[in-house]
C-alpha cells in the first residue's frame, strides 16, 4: 500500500518557515522545506488540515499560529460537521484546523490526530484512477466529490478545485507552481493537475 511519508513546501525562506511549523504546529518530520524557485500566485491548489480532538485545541493551534505571524482566512466556529477555522501560514501554505466535536470533554492539548493533504482537482474521478493505479488505497469515496486515500501518516483526499477553495474560504483562481512536493512511494510522478510526487527521503542513520 502506498503511503506518504512528507510533504516538501516550497518557501521563500526556509529557517523562517521551520521556526513557524516546528513552533506553531509541533511538526518537523512531515513537513519538509526548500527553497521556492517558480513563481505561484493565488490559489496554489491544496490545503493541509490538522484534525484535532476538540475545539479547544483547535482553538489552540489557532492562536499558535497566529502568534508566529498567520493570517487568520476564517474564524474559528461551529458548524454542521464540528468545529474548525482556516489560516495561512506565513510562507502561504493554507492550513485548516478542525475536529468532529462540538465541545470540550477536557483541557486543550497539543496532539493532532490526523494530517491530511486535500488536492484541488479538476476531475475526482479521473485522479482517482490515477492513483489507484499507482498503488494507493481508496478509504472513502463519495462518487465525483471527495475521495480519501489510505495514506498514513499523511492521509491524501481529492476534492473540486472550486469547492476546496469555498471551503478554504479564498478564491480558485491562482497560477504558477503549486509549490508542493509529495514524497511516499507512489513516485516519481506527476499527477493529472500538476501535483508532483517524490521518493520519501532516506532517514539518516548517523
Amino acid at each position: 500500500m502506498a503511503h506518504i511519508e512528507s510533504v516538501t513546501i516550497e518557501v521563500a525562506d526556509t529557517a523562517a518557515a521551520r521556526h513557524f511549523y516546528t513552533t506553531a504546529f509541533g511538526l518537523d518530520a512531515e513537513i519538509r522545506l526548500r527553497p521556492a524557485e517558480s513563481p505561484s500566485s493565488g490559489f496554489r491548489g491544496f490545503t493541509l488540515a490538522l484534525t484535532v480532538a476538540q475545539p479547544a485545541t483547535v482553538d489552540g493551534f489557532v492562536a499558535a499560529a497566529v502568534a508566529e505571524g498567520a493570517t487568520v482566512v476564517k474564524p474559528a466556529a461551529k458548524s454542521l460537521w464540528g468545529y474548525g477555522g482556516v489560516v495561512q501560514a506565513p510562507d502561504g501554505t493554507i492550513w485548516k484546523i478542525a475536529t468532529s466535536a462540538k465541545k470540550d470533554t477536557g483541557p486543550a492539548t497539543r496532539d493532532i490526530d490526523a494530517i491530511v493533504l486535500l488536492l484541488g482537482v479538476a476531475d475526482v474521478a479521473a485522479t482517482k484512477r490515477f492513483y489507484s493505479e499507482r498503488g494507493l488505497t481508496v478509504g472513502k469515496s463519495f462518487g465525483r466529490m471527495y475521495v480519501e486515500f489510505e495514506t498514513g501518516p499523511i492521509t491524501l483526499a481529492l476534492y473540486r478545485r472550486r469547492a476546496l477553495a469555498k471551503t478554504a474560504g479564498v478564491a480558485p483562481d491562482g497560477t504558477g507552481s503549486h509549490r508542493l512536493v509529495i514524497n511516499g512511494d507512489a513516485g516519481p510522478c506527476t499527477d493529472p493537475d500538476g501535483f508532483a510526487w517524490a521518493p520519501a527521503p532516506v532517514a539518516s542513520t548517523s
